[in-house]
């Protein structure tokens, strides 16, 4: 989570949010931050980008069943989405996001029992920094 955070903090004009990939052996496969303002792409969510770029890099096409994708703040319903589409097999997530949150606030997407895929959550971890990132950013 602290390499995420250390990620976050490089958004620019974006909202703090990072995210990494791992692989099983715990080497990092992808790291990228928010990008919406940067690129103009509503779908360039930090855990989006580092889906994309894991699964570039990792060698088994698109699936990332022994992966762990770590985010600072809850992912959203697309982000959600897209992790239960590329198998990820678990997700560890910092602050708790309860308006837009698909991993277990609002919505709990990714732990639909209707899926074939569903990873490993872990939540609230370093929760407390994840949150500061936002409230310093929004507080500007």
């Amino acid at each position: 989570m602290r390499r995420a955070l250390t990620v976050a903090a490089t958004a620019g004009a974006d909202i703090p949010i990072g995210a990494v990939v791992y692989d099983a052996d715990g080497g990092e496969l992808a790291a990228a931050a928010n990008a919406r303002e940067a690129t103009s792409d509503p779908t360039a969510h930090a855990e989006i980008l580092a889906i994309r770029e894991a699964a570039r890099v990792h060698g088994d096409g698109w699936r990332l069943e022994d992966c762990t994708l770590v985010v600072t703040v809850e992912p959203c319903t697309m982000c959600a989405g897209a992790i239960t589409l590329a198998r990820i097999g678990a997700v560890v997530f910092g602050a708790w996001e309860p308006k837009t949150g698909a991993v277990g606030s609002l919505w709990d997407v990714v732990r639909d029992r209707r899926l074939t895929h569903r990873p490993e959550v872990y939540p609230g971890v370093l929760a407390d920094d994840a949150a500061r990132l936002l409230r310093g950013f929004f507080g500007r």
